[in-house]
């Protein structure tokens, strides 16, 4: 392999990301220790590849400061756009200025005497490369999505969107109900948020199915909890003790009347004033709706999602190796 020392050392930053891809899908996590170093790591091999051109007169010592200049300055704050926008999670947006960083020109690798990348473009910022092929990538998702959901014979107009799981198993998936009591929904609670008020009040999931109209009651909450975060991997299924009563055989004592209409049904309004930080954009009515169907459904539909780290992590390596992907497309039908 030949290259530049810095284009060298730039590749240990794929093992880190593929690192943080498996993280995100176990957990929907990342630490936000992981962005400082990598920022640095970034800044330092500019620095290095700076001195090296330096003086910067020349006509390609210019056309690199220019692609520096784009990726820095152009898709380092789109990251934050779409995080700003609610199309990014924080993590995500932190990934992609990583990238932006460490990657704001096409690296060269040769193998066996082939050229790495393959496909470069007119433009020549890396970054974003990267990024169009991360975007084409997480198209194929929800095409993977509904080819499972076929499969399994489970058709319906939600199956690139979402797929029925049983409800019991909520408490360790991630992603978002796709559904309301009204029936299919984007717009559903998080699973997180849901997690959040279950741990909040003290609750199993298997207790308020036990006992939907009762914990229904919003003084039926007594002692609440750490919300915590709710994520998977955070603490037990619950922060607390059960808010409701066992009889001697077990079943849950009535304390509401069925169908009783309330001023805050589920305390959904209470937990969110009493938290001290939001609960994944989750209003009151959301989460209500959520617990109405989680409730009573044995069945739900669920948008996993993807977190976008994993296709930005796939669309490094893509890079790396075919190089531009979009770009090779747009020549194939000779638009560029």
């Amino acid at each position: 392999m030949f290259a530049t020392l810095p284009d060298l050392f730039r590749l240990l930053v794929v093992p880190v990301f593929a690192w943080a891809a498996i993280r995100d899908v176990r957990t929907r996590r990342l630490p936000n220790r992981l962005w400082p170093p990598l920022y640095l790591f970034g800044a330092l091999l500019l620095v290095w590849e700076i001195v090296t051109i330096w003086p910067l007169g020349g006509f390609v010592e210019m056309r690199f400061l220019v692609r520096v200049a784009i990726s820095l300055l152009f898709v380092a704050p789109l990251g934050y756009a779409f995080w700003y926008l609610g199309a990014f999670g924080g993590a995500d947006a932190k990934a992609m200025i990583a990238l932006a960083l460490v990657f704001p020109t096409f690296p060269a690798y040769e193998i066996a005497g082939i050229a790495f990348p393959v496909v470069d473009t007119q433009l020549g910022v890396f970054s974003l490369t990267i990024l169009t092929n991360a975007v084409l990538l997480g198209l194929a998702y929800p095409i993977g999505l509904a080819v499972r959901n076929l499969v399994r014979g489970e058709v319906s107009s939600s199956m690139f969107l979402a797929r029925p799981v049983a409800t019991d198993s909520l408490p360790d998936r991630h992603g978002r109900l796709f559904e309301d009591p009204d029936g299919p929904t984007r717009g559903g609670v998080d699973l997180d948020a849901l997690r959040m008020y279950l741990r909040w009040r003290g609750l199993a999931l298997a207790d308020l199915r036990a006992a939907p109209d009762d914990l229904r009651d919003p003084d039926s909450v007594g002692e609440t909890f750490d919300p915590t975060d709710g994520g998977t991997h955070v603490g037990p299924r619950t922060d607390g003790g059960r808010a409701v009563d066992a009889g001697a055989d077990g079943d849950v004592e009535s304390t509401a009347d069925a169908g009783r209409d309330f001023d805050d049904p589920w305390a959904a309004e209470r937990f969110l004033d009493e938290i001290d930080h939001g609960a994944y954009g989750t209003d009151a009515a959301t989460l209500r709706d959520g617990l109405d169907v989680v409730a009573r459904e044995d069945r739900v539909l669920v948008s996993p999602g993807m977190p976008f780290v994993v296709p930005m992590t796939l669309g490094l390596v893509a890079s790396l190796t075919f190089g531009d992907a979009l770009f090779a497309l747009l020549g194939a039908v000779g638009l560029v």
